[in-house]
């Protein structure tokens, strides 16, 4: 799926981005990534919190040096990448989050979690990282995407990854809201495992 949305730009990614997004659609493609975050939530994310838990759209608990291993799955029957989030925080049990991304056309990607609520952004290589652009949030209802206002309540995503070397890459993810700044985001390292 994710030569498709680099598209000119895939034989310029670094030999970790590549291992990254190698998932193919149609395929039984596996990836298995291995790292540790730090995870901040404001106190927004607090007051959201079990909204949070009910739709499954963010990890609603914070911590330095959260060990971490995302599997990227592909289907043979789906051109979608299913992405499978184990965090393992401290002194609770492991919290798992699901999404699926899905490329609309070009660059324009949406990430779908629980009951159709997505983030659409544009997915590009800038030459030096993998750029994640907020285009804001929409809900699949009845095969239609509905533009959703959540901008205003949560702020815009952002998302970026860059290579350490042949087997390690950095991530950055971030919401910022326009009155309330930074209200949730995390960062690390992560080492290609399989």
């Amino acid at each position: 799926m994710f030569v498709s949305v680099f598209d000119k730009k895939w034989e310029d990614l670094p030999k970790v981005l590549k291992k990254r997004y190698a998932n193919r659609a149609y395929s039984d493609d596996l990836v298995i990534v291995d790292g540790n975050l730090d995870v901040h939530c404001s106190w927004l994310i607090y007051i959201l919190k079990p909204l949070l838990k009910l739709f499954n759209v963010l990890v609603p608990h914070q911590g330095k040096n959260v060990p971490v291993s995302v599997s990227l799955l592909s289907k043979p029957d789906s051109d979608v990448v299913y992405f499978n989030r184990t965090f393992f925080f401290n002194g609770r049990k492991p919290y798992l989050f699901y999404s699926k991304m899905v490329r609309i056309k070009g660059d324009d990607v949406i990430e779908f979690m629980n009951f159709g609520i997505g983030w659409r952004m544009r997915c590009f290589y800038n030459g030096k990282k993998v750029v994640l652009q907020h285009k804001g949030y929409v809900w699949k209802l009845l095969g239609i995407l509905v533009p959703l206002p959540l901008n205003l309540l949560i702020g815009k995503g952002y998302a970026e990854e860059e290579a350490i070397s042949d087997n390690e890459f950095r991530m950055y993810f971030e919401i910022r809201h326009r009155l309330f700044g930074k209200i949730y985001g995390y960062d690390g390292n992560f080492i290609i495992r399989e």
